[in-house]
């Protein structure tokens, strides 16, 4: 597995991706540049993604949480972290906290997955295949544009970093550990959802639901604040941008997040 770590500081931010990014250490570069002369990043590639070996292995929460952990601790990274995940990586830091809570202090959701979205998500497993089957034969490389993700057309990466995330577009696009992730995200949200909702400080940006969320806004928007009312340290700010909210509203989720860690770090201090 690959892990990126950049900056200095007492608390370790841990980001982490949504199901199928190509390069999340690139997909989420815009956002942690703004933060790493404060805190120290690190950027989790899980297996099939980024830099890491695509390995055709089961992704039952518990297999996909013990990985990241392991990798962690492998990088020389200690607990407690602040989790950063989005979209679908929510389910795995929910878990996260659910399962070993002195290892999560914060939870900063970037459009973060909640249980409740995939009661009614329409997940097309056949679609997930064929992208993976084109991925591998080369097919999308004939497809102009198709590699320009969010983070390429808004971000703030060089032309170099733009180049890098296009070719690893190229060899990580459903490959088959997202394959399997699919096919077993009902069942670990079924998972997550049984254990409760964690207890801790937590901050969730929620963007307007289009970019491929397949939800309308208002009921993009309607599941996770009704999640984070359970949460007795919760927060949400609305953004009126696509899913990567991180590759849009960097600037604004960069001083927001500032704004939230001081103020832990104030009642903590007391």
């Amino acid at each position: 597995m690959s892990i990126y770590v950049e900056g200095t500081g007492d608390t370790t931010l841990v980001f982490m991706s949504g199901g199928g990014t190509c390069s999340p250490i690139l997909d989420f570069k815009s956002l942690y540049s703004l933060l790493s002369d404060q805190y120290q990043i690190a950027v989790v590639e899980k297996f099939g993604y980024g830099f890491s070996d695509v390995v055709d292995k089961d992704r039952d929460i518990d297999s996909i949480l013990e990985d990241t952990r392991a990798a962690l601790a492998a990088a020389g990274l200690n607990a407690p972290y602040v989790l950063c995940p989005h979209s679908m990586s929510g389910l795995e830091a929910l878990y996260w906290a659910q399962k070993y809570p002195d290892e999560v202090s914060a939870i900063i959701g970037l459009d973060m997955a909640v249980p409740a979205y995939y009661d009614s998500m329409n997940i097309n497993i056949p679609v997930t295949r064929i992208a993976g089957w084109a991925a591998n034969i080369g097919v999308t490389r004939f497809i102009p544009g198709i590699s320009d993700s969010d983070a390429v057309k808004y971000g703030t990466l060089s032309d170099d970093e733009k180049e890098i995330y296009r070719a690893v577009f190229y060899s990580r696009t459903a490959t088959a550990t997202m394959q399997n992730e699919v096919e077993q995200v009902k069942e670990n949200a079924e998972k997550v959802d049984s254990m409760g909702v964690p207890q801790l400080p937590m901050l969730l940006f929620i963007s307007d639901g289009s970019g491929g969320t397949g939800f309308d806004k208002e009921t993009w928007r309607k599941i996770p604040i009704e999640y984070i009312a359970q949460v007795d340290e919760g927060e949400y700010i609305e953004l009126n941008c696509p899913h990567y909210v991180h590759d849009h509203e960097y600037k604004t989720i960069s001083e927001s997040i500032i704004v939230f860690l001081g103020a832990i770090n104030s009642h903590l201090s007391r």
